[in-house]
């Protein structure tokens, strides 16, 4: 069976009769992936990635009797999580009272220089810009995704992309210019 298949047959067993193992199997096949996705847009702040995660999880319980099966069940998820953590940071005033992420100097290089510090760098980010660069070069989503999971435009999520790749780049640039030689 491919994982649609497997979470497809879990859905049903968990709808039809309230099926904890199914529901267990569905959690611990899609949780990692959920959190992941809510720490990175949370810039790496665990508490509030907790809790951007755990709310989607209770709305997707909630709102699964409708999933259409058009994506997959892990990009639905991380789609109720992208809107949970949008509509927190609105209610906070664009971001104002979230947890904020330290940013320090840039440590562009590890201990040998073998490898460059990306998650200070993206956590850096606006947080709009990190949200489009993640869903794209972090998950793999679509622009077309994208803009159907942001209602936006194709456009406008293609713009954000290449607004994020140079801040990124122009952030690593100067980590390697600080590195002490």
């Amino acid at each position: 069976m491919t994982v649609a298949a497997d979470d497809r047959a879990l859905v049903a067993r968990f709808l039809s009769a309230r099926d904890e193992e199914a529901f267990l199997a569905l959690y611990r096949g899609h949780a990692a992936g959920v959190y992941g996705m809510a720490l990175r847009l949370c810039g790496g702040v665990e508490a509030e990635a907790q809790d951007v995660a755990q709310e989607a999880w209770v709305r997707a319980v909630r709102l699964l009797p409708s999933f259409r099966w058009t994506s997959a069940l892990k990009t639905w998820i991380c789609g109720i999580a992208v809107n949970v953590w949008r509509e927190r940071r609105r209610a906070l005033g664009r971001g104002e009272g979230l947890p904020s992420v330290e940013v320090a100097e840039p440590a562009a290089f590890e201990d040998a220089g073998a490898r460059l510090d990306l998650s200070r760098a993206v956590a850096g980010l606006p947080a709009g810009s990190r949200e489009i660069l993640l869903l794209h070069d972090v998950e793999g989503y679509t622009h077309k995704e994208i803009a159907g999971l942001l209602e936006i435009e194709e456009g406008t999520s293609k713009s954000q992309l290449s607004r994020a790749r140079a801040s990124l780049r122009a952030a690593l640039v100067r980590g390697i210019e600080r590195k002490p030689s």
